[in-house]
């Protein structure tokens, strides 16, 4: 009988350790979820200010329609990425259209004292901020599921309900990588 009941608590310890685990890296799992939905809002926000920020630019810029060309198509190209990756190369590429066009602009002394313009630049760049928030978060919250999904022994239960590791949301322009250059 003490056998049997050994066998038993044996098997009730390890149910109970799968639970844990598996409520684990369920929790976890909807950590990076959230943290993706939060860069997703914010990429949105920026997509959204795009095409006021160009309708701005448009009238003192009207010979520069390659530029307004290239941030449009990288905007749609962003919109339509499917996962971590393709979304961080093709928002790489928007971020870089939007340095170039902010670039021109500073040739237009009449546009940089636009107050539409300032308005619109000052809140791509409080976006910004909030995109580097929310990036940093969800990175974390995938390493956090990178790790319980490959470390033993999480690792077995995370194989046996179909757990997988997610992308990290990373910066794929070398040149948002590199560090400035200061000088005095």
């Amino acid at each position: 009988m003490s056998v049997l009941l050994t066998i038993l608590a044996v098997i009730i310890v390890v149910a109970v350790w799968i639970v844990i685990l598996y409520n684990r890296l369920v929790k976890l799992r909807n950590l990076c979820e959230e943290g993706w939905s939060g860069i997703d809002v914010q990429l949105k926000r920026r997509a959204n200010l795009i095409p006021n920020l160009l309708e701005t630019v448009k009238g003192y810029m009207a010979h520069e329609k390659d530029v307004f060309r290239k941030v449009v198509e990288a905007r749609e190209r962003a919109l339509s990425s499917e996962g971590a990756r393709e979304r961080g190369q093709n928002e790489s590429m928007l971020t870089a259209s939007l340095r170039s066009l902010f670039a021109i602009a500073e040739n237009y002394p009449e546009l940089k004292a636009n107050q539409n313009f300032l308005e619109l630049q000052a809140e791509l760049s409080r976006i910004e901020d909030e995109i580097q928030k929310s990036r940093r978060y969800y990175n974390a919250t995938v390493r956090d599921l990178n790790t319980a999904v490959e470390s033993f022994p999480s690792n077995m239960v995370a194989n046996l309900f179909g757990f997988r590791k997610k992308e990290f949301f990373e910066i794929e322009d070398e040149a948002e990588r590199r560090v400035p250059k200061v000088e005095f």
